[in-house]
């Protein structure tokens, strides 16, 4: 059976990848991209996230000319769905983020998938914007994997493209969707449960 991340594992690894944090000024806004399963889910977890100011549905990891939905279904890209997070440093740190993404958006020990969705489009794949990422992404997955969880996420390079307008803001134009009722608003409750002081309505 496969071990949960919890919070104490953690807040644990916040504190080691803090460590390798740049120390260089913040910038009034940063932004992040993760992969973790179908965009729906993970864009309406991190719009519901104090500091959050903006969560974009796309791709990640492929060829520009392919980076569209269609094209994308068939698993035969180098894409990944993923979300474009712009955030207020001051406000949510990329080590918060992450400890969001691997405890609430997604699965992270399933490899090629999340839930029904299947194929390599679904990975789990973080894509840094700067060294410092990097080095927090890197120490996340490093000390999650110590503590013997069999975590699938790889750290991956490449542009991120938009995807199609009819994927954007999808839980919220479409609340009561199956697929949202089943498999995303679930996550929604755990973000709230699980950190309440970072829960935006």
């Amino acid at each position: 059976m496969k071990r949960p991340i919890g919070r104490f594992a953690l807040a644990a690894l916040a504190a080691v990848a803090a460590t390798g944090a740049s120390s260089a000024p913040r910038l009034s806004t940063e932004t992040a991209v993760l992969a973790g399963g179908c965009f729906w889910g993970m864009e309406a977890v991190f719009e519901h996230v104090k500091g959050v100011q903006d969560v974009v549905s796309g791709y990640a990891g492929g060829a520009a000319h392919e980076a569209n939905y269609e094209k994308v279904s068939t698993e035969r890209t180098k894409h990944a769905e993923a979300i474009r997070i712009r955030f207020d440093p001051k406000r949510i740190s990329y080590t918060q983020l992450l400890r969001i993404y691997f405890s609430v958006a997604h699965d992270p020990t399933q490899v090629n998938r999340q839930g029904p969705d299947v194929g390599p489009s679904y990975r789990s794949a973080i894509f840094p914007q700067n060294d410092a990422q990097r080095r927090i992404a890197a120490a996340f997955i490093s000390q999650l994997r110590a503590q013997k969880h069999a975590i699938a996420t790889r750290i991956e390079t490449g542009p991120f493209y938009v995807a199609e307008f009819y994927h954007q803001d999808f839980m919220r134009k479409n609340p009561m969707h199956p697929y949202i009722l089943v498999h995303d608003r679930p996550k929604l409750a755990k973000l709230k449960q699980r950190y309440p002081k970072l829960w935006r309505t």
